[in-house]
């Protein structure tokens, strides 16, 4: 399939800078990693421009953001549009410190990481990049579980963002939830991400699922999602370690009507992006989440047709990948 682009952005990773910075957290011991690009002639930052990104409940900002196909990633494109973009790992996943829990038999602990250790690890990359680029405000984004970190960091903290985007965020659903299998839960969970594309299509229907996602895509992002976790390969087949937390969260929030943050606390603009076919995130539900900001200044919902809960990297990805640094980029008229 040959893959378009539109002349504002190009391909040409030749043209970003990429850093990678290891942060201290709040709690001693445990290091947060944050990937960096942006345009090599980029100078100025300000707050249109300097991005934080989080990632969901099960995957990191790589594996989720910065798997490249024909040449560009989510990141890439972003940095390619203008954006400064720092992309976190919350403890427990991708190259931050995973806590000691994690080397342990999962049903030895309670559920690690939740909702609330997301917000602090966000607080504390927002601070360390206002402090680097001497800014009162960032952009934030997040997608599905890193939705609701973002959703709920802005709401207590309105004054460091600029604008929020959520991409398939978590809300209220007494309906079925992929990401909650029932039972007895642990630190953590074991994915079988090579195993994982069947589960992956079935969000879609049938006839839409040949060229869904572009051959070659999902080998190579199941490939550099394993990577990340140094005892992916010490299994048959390759596993992954997720923390709980978030799940325990579903349970104790979102599953039984209990909002975990208040939309209507947030009072910077807001965009929401969904897909049509998001079996994680249903459509049904996500009304009443968007008209919750009531107190947002601007408020905006993007729906991607033929699009799953993982359409970053999905055939129509792009329109996702426009809507959102359009939103960050784009003046907004004055009154």
């Amino acid at each position: 399939m040959t893959q378009t682009y539109s002349t504002a952005i190009r391909p040409d990773v030749d043209s970003l800078v990429s850093d990678r910075f290891t942060l201290d957290s709040d709690t001693p011991g445990i290091s947060l990693h944050l990937r960096h690009r942006r345009l090599a002639d980029l100078e100025t930052f300000n707050a249109d421009n300097t991005l934080v990104m989080v990632h969901g409940a099960s995957y990191s900002s790589g594996s989720l953001y910065d798997v490249r196909y024909n040449g560009m990633s989510f990141i890439d494109y972003l940095a390619l549009s203008g954006l400064s973009v720092y992309a976190l790992d919350v403890r427990g996943y991708g190259h931050s410190t995973r806590p000691s829990e994690m080397s342990l038999p999962a049903e030895d602990n309670l559920p690690l990481c939740g909702t609330e250790i997301g917000i602090r690890d966000l607080n504390q990359v927002v601070d360390w990049v206002r402090e680097k680029h001497q800014l009162e405000r960032v952009q934030i984004f997040g997608m599905s579980w890193g939705g609701s970190v973002a959703g709920a960091f802005t709401s207590r903290y309105n004054d460091k963002v600029n604008k929020l985007v959520v991409l398939a965020p978590q809300w209220l659903n007494s309906g079925p939830m992929r990401i909650d299998n029932g039972g007895k839960i642990g630190a953590y969970r074991l994915i079988p991400v090579s195993q994982g594309k069947a589960n992956w299509l079935a969000a879609a229907p049938a006839e839409h699922r040949d060229g869904l996602i572009p051959e070659g895509w999902f080998e190579a992002w199941a490939a550099q999602t394993l990577a990340e976790d140094p005892q992916s390969q010490n299994s048959t087949p390759a596993v992954l370690r997720a923390v709980n937390g978030p799940v325990q969260d579903v349970r104790n929030f979102w599953a039984v009507g209990k909002p975990f943050y208040r939309p209507q606390d947030v009072t910077r603009p807001v965009l929401l992006v969904h897909g049509e076919w998001d079996a994680d995130v249903p459509l049904r539900i996500m009304s009443d989440y968007f008209t919750s900001f009531t107190r947002a200044p601007v408020r905006r919902w993007v729906e991607i047709g033929e699009s799953t809960h993982m359409m970053l990297m999905e055939k129509n990805r792009l329109q996702a990948y426009r809507a959102v640094s359009d939103f960050y980029l784009r003046q907004e008229p004055e009154e």
